[in-house]
């Protein structure tokens, strides 16, 4: 049997943030062909999605070990020194997402404490900026499993 990682949450949050881009872009050119306007929340909507999907996008590539890196320096080395450069290259990246997940939490909050708006459509700001941490943080629990499987040797060095 062929060990297959999944982050079936991701996949689903990150596909549901496509298909509302897709329907609200639709919906925003048909309005824009058939009345000369266009709807106004559409970008605001748009980028905040784009942002979904991008951390999601990237949280399922953690788990099936999808992220691009260069690896003739992991296969060239014995495996006890490859297992310390799999540990220090994941150290590296927990440490760049903790900070995300910690900035964007501060950021959060502050926005939150604020009371600021959003530009186009005047709603919390905090609303849009809460998926930064979790879903940062989300990235980094898949992390944690990537390295996990390949420390076990069960992910492949090439996807």
């Amino acid at each position: 049997m062929k060990f297959s990682p999944d982050a079936k949450p991701e996949r689903w949050l990150g596909s549901l943030a496509l298909a509302i881009i897709s329907l609200i872009s639709l919906g925003n050119v048909v309005t824009r062909y058939v009345t000369g306007g266009s709807l106004a929340f559409t970008e605001e909507f748009s980028v905040f999605l784009l942002v979904v999907l991008t951390f999601t996008g990237a949280a399922v590539a953690l788990r099936r070990n999808g992220h691009i890196r260069i690896g003739l320096l992991e296969r060239a080395l014995p495996p006890r020194p490859r297992k310390a450069l799999i540990l220090f290259q994941g150290l590296c990246s927990a440490c760049v997402l903790g900070l995300i997940a910690w900035f964007g939490a501060k950021l959060t909050w502050e926005e939150y404490q604020w009371e600021s708006l959003s530009p186009g459509l005047g709603l919390p700001q905090w609303w849009y900026l809460i998926w930064l941490p979790l879903l940062a943080a989300a990235m980094l629990v898949r992390l944690v499993q990537q390295i996990h499987d390949r420390l076990r040797g069960r992910l492949e060095d090439e996807p």
